[in-house]
């Protein structure tokens, strides 16, 4: 039954898939979402927020929207923060951090990987608002990281809005 919705979701071009070698045996199918597929997840209403940032960026400059961007990411913060705070160590918070984002739209996972942890977000609800303005994306890197400091180095390997089918953050903790 699964492979038959996983065909039907192919045949629409919802996803794709793609064989990787495993370590025994056959190869494993990796499926994932499509551009295509964002149209059945909540768009956060894409063409309001967009004219919104170009209203901002019209009546108050550039500097207007960093305001709003800052203010955004200080509120995200303080919220954030809050809800980490009970956490006891660094896999702890990431689990709380990625059902935040989870409840926001982003689809967030974490892994495990060769020492280092990833946080993968794979639905970008304020996708159209950050094509439109990548401070926005720039401001939630700034965000995990300081989040994070003290217990762990944040990098964004994959980009949504670069392409990848994801974005993805690799956490490094930090070793003491």
């Amino acid at each position: 039954g699964v492979r038959q919705h996983l065909q039907s979701l192919e045949d629409s071009k919802d996803v794709v898939f793609a064989d990787r070698k495993a370590s025994r045996g056959r190869p494993t199918r990796y499926w994932s979402l499509t551009p295509k597929s964002n149209s059945h997840f909540s768009d956060r209403h894409e063409e309001l927020s967009v004219q919104l940032i170009d209203s901002v960026k019209v009546i108050f400059g550039d500097q207007g929207l960093e305001q709003l961007i800052a203010h955004r990411e200080d509120a995200s913060f303080k919220l954030y923060q809050a809800a980490l705070a009970d956490a006891a160590d660094l896999v702890a918070k990431l689990a709380v951090l990625a059902q935040l984002r989870t409840e926001e739209g982003y689809m967030a996972s974490v892994e495990s990987r060769d020492g280092s942890y990833w946080l993968l977000e794979n639905h970008c609800p304020i996708c159209a608002a950050a094509a439109a303005c990548l401070n926005f994306c720039r401001s939630e890197l700034q965000l995990f990281q300081a989040l994070l400091a003290g217990h762990a180095n944040v990098s964004r390997e994959e980009h949504i809005i670069e392409g990848a089918r994801r974005c993805a953050y690799k956490i490094v903790p930090l070793n003491g």
